[in-house]
């Protein structure tokens, strides 16, 4: 059977269309008067379960799924779908954390740190987070977005000019340009049309590539020991041990901690829409493992059979969609790559620019007017997108595919804010001098390892730099996170203990019998109904896949 890897009139034709229904949606978003920096930077909190959950999936799911879960797919089989059964953490973020952080009105993660600790922690969550947006998101995004639409489109150069370069920047600058404008409105409702487009094409290119390798039994026979969850922790990459716990750990920190996901629930109107848009999402977060770690499975069976070539791990999934699919239908399925690429760029602009403005500019500049606010924050975007550019030649020198590569470096990040978030909450013990310490311990030993891992090749054997770098990425995740509560409770013994006026409704036991109760009548027997339903899908997909 033959294969085009053309890109007809028809499939600009729908791309052309996707454009205009996501203009059409900004030029809406353009009319609503934005008084302040809620307005801007949360959508004046007034957003309903639909565009919130639709936010979350979107701004999870960016072109680095398509490339680098894909090629992972690719690569390793089933290893990495523990993370995109991370549903159940989403449903963590709403009916554990939203309660705390909906009761204290904060903007950003690092201010409710800074409630719950000290100003000190909230500076240094701030630049741990502007950091870790800097090495990851937008580097990855950009890369990725570059390589799904020069293999593609088919097209190497432009007036002497790698396309690659060409496609990414240029996407970046029509995101970036329309977040500057709407601000999280944009960001929302974009999400709305960009989310049913990213899974149509998706699924398309499941089903073709399925049809291609005839059919799902042939997927399993090829992949062979690979389609297993669980690998033995003698393993280097993917130890049981390690996934585990170590997975759970960086997602914690990511669906229930990180600005770039909980600004979404912060844009709800209230405890029952912000919970019922993260149950939402994690109906959302099930697909992923079919519509795109499995594709990347499916081109590691076409490879082996001979049907298609693949000429890496990352180009798994755009190979996929350039060779399978007919015209029209292939531009479906890259309005899909753009909307994934879009909508993934769009939330971390908009978080950047809030970190920034909220956490930085506006302490230093109390006085600073609510326009002027919103102005930095615009600016600050640009910056954010020109470092994350700058970086993308040095980040394949850390890991060969993709989506490795972002979840490593996760891994180092995740550990000490998962830590100082989880005692902050369940502790009244814990003091705001450990918060600090903890925070800075987690970040200095995360990032001295990323360090090292660039110089592992002239480290000398037998020293604890070499060790640092030898032991398994998920295992180095664990430990830290166990070192760092240590490292807290440790300076809890020795510090004074937390005013519980001070720190009221920001734990467990400091919640007042109101906010308990405004809590509970946010949901109902449907909304436990729902999460039985997405939980018992995990359970069987554990069962099925052990």
């Amino acid at each position: 059977m033959q294969y085009t890897v053309a890109f007809g009139w028809l499939d600009w034709l729908v791309l052309l269309g996707f454009f205009g229904g996501l203009a059409a949606i900004i030029a809406w978003v353009l009319r609503q008067k934005e008084e302040d920096t809620a307005d801007y930077f949360l959508a004046g909190r007034s957003a309903g379960w639909l565009a919130v959950g639709a936010s979350i999936f979107a701004s999870n799911i960016g072109s680095e799924h398509l490339v680098g879960l894909a090629g992972t797919g690719y690569e390793s089989g089933m290893a990495m779908a523990h993370w995109e059964m991370h549903a159940w953490l989403i449903l963590v973020l709403g009916w554990v954390f939203v309660p705390f952080y909906a009761r204290s009105r904060v903007f950003t993660m690092p201010e409710f740190l800074e409630r719950r600790y000290a100003p000190a922690a909230r500076t240094i969550l701030s630049l741990i987070s502007l950091v870790s947006y800097v090495l990851t998101k937008v580097a990855v995004t950009v890369y990725a977005g570059g390589v799904v639409f020069k293999t593609v489109l088919g097209i190497d150069q432009i007036m002497g000019i790698d396309f690659f370069w060409i496609s990414a920047i240029s996407l970046v600058a029509v995101t970036g340009l329309f977040t500057v404008l709407g601000g999280m409105r944009a960001v929302l409702y974009t999400a709305i049309l960009q989310t049913p487009v990213l899974i149509l094409g998706s699924v398309v290119i499941l089903f073709a590539g399925l049809r291609a390798v005839g059919g799902w039994g042939e997927v399993e026979r090829l992949v062979g020991d690979n389609i297993h969850l669980i690998r033995p922790a003698s393993d280097p990459n993917f130890p049981w041990t390690g996934v585990l716990f170590g997975s759970a750990i960086i997602g914690f920190w990511y669906w229930c901690t990180d600005q770039y996901i909980v600004q979404r629930t912060l844009s709800a109107k209230d405890q029952r829409e912000a919970r019922r848009g993260a149950i939402f999402a994690a109906y959302l977060k099930l697909l992923p493992v079919f519509i795109f770690l499995v594709p990347g499975m499916i081109a590691y069976a076409l490879n082996a059979k001979g049907i298609v070539r693949v000429p890496s791990a990352d180009q798994a999934f755009p190979t996929l969609v350039a060779t399978l699919l007919p015209t029209g239908v292939k531009g479906v399925v890259v309005g899909g790559l753009v909307a994934a690429l879009m909508s993934s760029l769009a939330s971390l602009f908009n978080s950047s620019a809030t970190l920034f403005t909220v956490d930085f500019y506006k302490r230093f500049r109390p006085h600073s007017s609510e326009q002027h606010l919103v102005l930095v924050g615009r600016i600050a975007t640009a910056t954010v997108v020109g470092l994350g550019i700058v970086w993308i030649p040095l980040m394949r020198s850390i890991a060969a595919v993709l989506y490795e590569y972002l979840q490593n470096v996760q891994g180092l990040i995740a550990p000490g804010i998962a830590a100082v978030f989880l005692l902050g909450v369940f502790s009244t013990r814990v003091t705001g001098a450990a918060g600090v310490a903890g925070l800075g311990f987690g970040f200095v030993m995360g990032m001295l390892r990323l360090v090292l891992d660039v110089f592992e090749e002239s480290l000398r054997p037998g020293t604890i730099w070499h060790w640092m770098v030898s032991i398994n990425w998920l295992h180095y995740c664990e430990l830290l996170f166990v070192a760092t509560v240590g490292v807290m409770l440790l300076v809890s013994l020795f510090t004074k203990k937390p005013d519980l006026k001070q720190i009221e409704g920001l734990t467990y036991a400091s919640s007042t019998p109101e906010q308990r109760a405004e809590t509970r009548a946010s949901w109902n027997y449907w909304d436990v109904i729902h999460t039985l339903v997405v939980l018992s899908v995990i359970v069987w997909f554990y069962v099925r896949f052990w």
